[in-house]
């Protein structure tokens, strides 16, 4: 039996989708099981990204940046251990986007509440827009979404190769109506993936998935979260810039 697909990568693994349903009630994935572990993981970026902003230490978000990375992937393969390696992303996650936000904030004083209040009312919006059935999630919808995010991830694979020549054509300098315009595409995007996000946690928990997959919905829902805020970051600094 096999979970619809979402463009989240996270929820896209072989191990969330042939994972093993349970049969009893206690025992099974539910919506409000997987509310209160994104609201835990959600505690525990904002404290561990306090800690780091606090002490300004770039270590700390260097940390940060590669262990989370290494705790997601961690997490992708083995979603058993999610119960686990989910609140070690979230602190890792955390330290990354203290030192991440601290530099925006030093530049454009006020944007990481911006950015902050910006996130939650796009997960607000996303969350009504869903479940009124105003967006209605479709074979369709899916795969242009999921188009959508793959071409953003090839555009980030060519400018990483591209940084290594000295050229970024997706650098925060680059504050032209152009890269303007695709930093709101961006944007968009990441929000659609939260409608896929919400559906995709619906079905599982319609279908009795593990009880461990909670902490592993969740963490999906954390990587969109994540990434949705650090584009909000980008964008609205390079606002500022042009004022």
């Amino acid at each position: 039996m096999k979970f619809n697909k979402s463009s989240n990568p996270i929820f896209n693994s072989k191990g969330f989708e042939d994972a093993v349903y349970s049969r009893t009630d206690s025992d099974v994935m539910t919506v409000n099981g997987t509310i209160t572990k994104t609201v835990i993981l959600t505690l525990l970026v904002l404290a561990s990204a306090s800690y780091t902003w606090v002490n300004q230490n770039p270590i700390l978000m260097l940390v940060g940046i590669i262990g989370g990375l290494i705790a997601a992937l961690i997490t992708s393969f083995r979603p058993q251990s999610a119960g686990i390696t989910a609140p070690i992303y979230a602190l890792l996650e955390g330290m990354a986007l203290g030192g991440i936000s601290y530099f925006f904030e030093a530049q454009f004083g006020g944007i990481v509440f911006q950015a902050v209040t910006s996130t939650i009312g796009v997960l607000f919006m996303m969350l009504f827009l869903y479940r009124s059935g105003i967006i209605k999630v479709t074979q369709r919808f899916k795969m242009g979404v999921v188009a959508a995010t793959g071409g953003i991830a090839l555009m980030y694979l060519i400018n990483m190769v591209m940084g290594f020549f000295g050229a970024s054509f997706l650098s925060l300098g680059n504050t032209s109506m152009l890269m303007i315009g695709i930093n709101v595409v961006i944007v968009g995007v990441a929000a659609l993936n939260l409608v896929l996000d919400f559906d995709f946690i619906d079905r599982a928990a319609a279908q009795r998935a593990p009880k461990y997959m909670e902490w592993y919905g969740a963490f999906g829902l954390m990587v969109t979260l994540v990434w949705l805020y650090l584009e909000l970051l980008k964008l609205l600094s390079r606002l500022q810039s042009r004022d």
